[in-house]
């Protein structure tokens, strides 16, 4: 649950999840374990997106998070996003990059997590082909495994 709530933060902090999508979510979730505090609290805060952000990046850094279960969530949103959205490959590049820099120290340097800090280069030299080819390769990194 955590792993999924902070690859949703993650995303909204960089605008590319919608909050509402965000907020449905949470609303499932929170009709199926009433009795969280966390979810309730996040509930409390649902309105604030900012503030709910926050509060889940609290909580992650105190947790022992799958780090696999979020990057199974994290990669399938951000394709999404990149399919669906249309979104200029400079753009979304910028974006995965920023999306980078808050990702926690220990798997910033792993695949497909240290793509997100390299996707743009081919973008210095013209080559929008390889950079696409970098974000692709990076949404196929689970089911390559």
């Amino acid at each position: 649950m955590l792993e999924i709530l902070f690859a949703y933060a993650a995303l909204m902090s960089v605008g590319l999840m919608p909050d509402t999508e965000y907020n449905d979510y949470l609303d499932a979730l929170f009709l199926k374990t009433q009795k969280n505090d966390l979810l309730l609290e996040l509930e409390w805060y649902s309105s604030d997106i900012h503030r709910s952000i926050a509060i889940i990046y609290e909580n992650c850094e105190m947790a022992n998070l799958d780090y696999r279960i979020f990057g199974e969530v994290l990669l399938e949103k951000l394709k999404k996003a990149y399919f669906q959205n249309k979104m200029n490959i400079g753009d979304f590049c910028s974006k995965i990059y920023m999306l980078w820099e808050k990702l926690p120290c220990e798997i910033k340097l792993v695949q497909p997590f240290h793509a997100m800090s390299y996707a743009d280069d081919p973008l210095s030299w013209g080559d929008e082909k390889q950079a696409r080819e970098i974000c692709e390769n990076m949404f196929a990194f689970y089911s390559k495994a």
